[in-house]
């Protein structure tokens, strides 16, 4: 399905006054206005493959309608939210639910929608059909070399599929870990994985980058090897300069200090790029910015300061990119509300008066700098991304348009209520 942009354009026209007296009263107190609007047009965040239908939960997968059942309907509906937003450009891959049969078709058929491939990820926690070596126990890290050397084979052919779509990036997340003390020799485990990733790393084009992700816990309570950020930097710094640690927000214990990992790891040039999400309790993969959207803003706060002190440009300096799975939303509509949390916290930060903060802090002047941030992501800014829309032609209401449409509707007229969508 292509969204009509006439249809754009009328709801645009019905909510066109309403829009301009919120921006009005918001925009008259923000320096750099325009400044701040065209960082925000350009500001784009990847949706991911996998995110696109239901994903269910370790106990269940209760399949919507009319999701994706193949790669060119996936692209669809990036396209679709992207028509609504003009903030997703980009679809991120997940090797095998999504391998190209013919990649330039499909680099074409995703350019006239506006979208191109970012970065491709790697599937070595699950075994597949046909599949000679289990990873029940491991992949990179696994103490059978035939296992090793068959998940190191799987990331180059990932590489070259990301070859011929165009894409710049490896993402490679791991599930090797152990559930039972003595299970594993975490000092083989590590060098086992370093000594994988060498190779991986070895195959990359020359202006390729390699991001390792890590995470604390599950699918193995006990240990995992690339646990934390500190286990993916030292790998990272072992591997080279086209390797970098990729965050997930919900890849942390509770109450990790997520703002003062990335800013440390943007310090040591080290930062790649995030998988956005939230979560409660314990995992993670709900809407971004649904449970802390104060912690949201507080990382995008260090990013700012961090990367314009490095000169680097906010919209291509570091990868954006959704992870989530849907069991109980729609996925598009979780979708557009996710990337609408993401800006927001972008748009607040860029609200943050930067002199008077470094003054409030020079002075150990503790309530002044609480003030100074409290009063940025106090303000309401989705006037200012409605706007940011408006300018690039799309939706002022994403989500209202997409109802009254009957979008998803539609697409079960086209796909039929029984269609999957391959991945979780």
């Amino acid at each position: 399905m292509i969204l009509d942009p006439c249809a754009i354009e009328v709801h645009n026209d019905q909510l066109r006054e309403k829009h301009r007296r919120a921006f009005d009263f918001v925009s008259h107190e923000i320096p750099h206005i325009d400044d701040i609007l065209e960082k925000l047009q350009k500001f784009q965040i990847a949706i991911p493959s996998w995110a696109l239908g239901t994903g269910g939960t370790r106990f269940g997968r209760f399949s919507g309608a009319g999701e994706p059942a193949t790669l060119e309907q996936k692209i669809e509906d990036v396209g679709l939210i992207h028509a609504l937003n003009r903030s997703s450009d980009a679809i991120s891959l997940h090797i095998p639910w999504d391998i190209p049969k013919d990649a330039n078709r499909l680099k074409q058929f995703a350019s006239g929608l506006g979208i191109h491939f970012d970065a491709m990820n790697s599937n070595t926690f699950q075994d597949q059909q046909g599949q000679q070596h289990s990873y029940k126990f491991g992949s990179l890290h696994h103490v059978d070399p035939a296992v090793r050397q068959q998940a190191i084979d799987h990331n180059i052919e990932v590489i070259r599929y990301g070859e011929e779509l165009g894409s710049k990036c490896l993402s490679v997340w791991l599930a090797d870990g152990s559930s039972f003390p003595g299970q594993l020799n975490f000092r083989q485990a590590f060098q086992h994985t370093l000594s994988s990733l060498q190779e991986i790393y070895r195959h990359l084009p020359a202006d390729w980058k390699l991001f390792v992700e890590y995470k604390a816990f599950e699918p193995y309570f006990y240990s995992t090897t690339i646990g934390d950020w500190g286990q993916s930097l030292l790998l990272t710094n072992k591997l080279g300069p086209k390797a970098f640690t990729l965050v997930d927000l919900g890849h942390h214990l509770p109450n990790a200090n997520i703002e003062q990992i990335v800013s440390l790891l943007l310090m040591e040039g080290k930062l790649g790029g995030f998988h956005f999400n939230d979560s409660k309790y314990g995992d993670d993969d709900l809407t971004a910015g649904c449970m802390k959207p104060y912690q949201l803003f507080l990382i995008f706060s260090e990013l700012i300061d961090g990367m314009d002190e490095k000169g680097m440009a906010h919209d291509s300096g570091l990868g954006w990119m959704i992870d989530a799975s849907h069991n109980l939303k729609d996925p598009l509509v979780d979708l557009l509300q996710s990337v609408e949390a993401i800006k927001i916290a972008y748009a607040q930060a860029l609200l943050i008066d930067r002199k008077s903060l470094r003054e409030a802090q020079s002075q150990n002047d503790v309530v002044a700098a609480q003030e100074i941030l409290q009063q940025a992501f106090r303000t309401d800014v989705r006037p200012l991304l409605a706007e940011a829309r408006l300018r690039s032609g799309a939706a002022l209401d994403p989500i209202s348009l997409f109802r009254t449409l009957g979008i998803r509707e539609k697409l079960v007229e086209e796909r039929g209520r029984n269609s999957v969508a391959t991945g979780l």
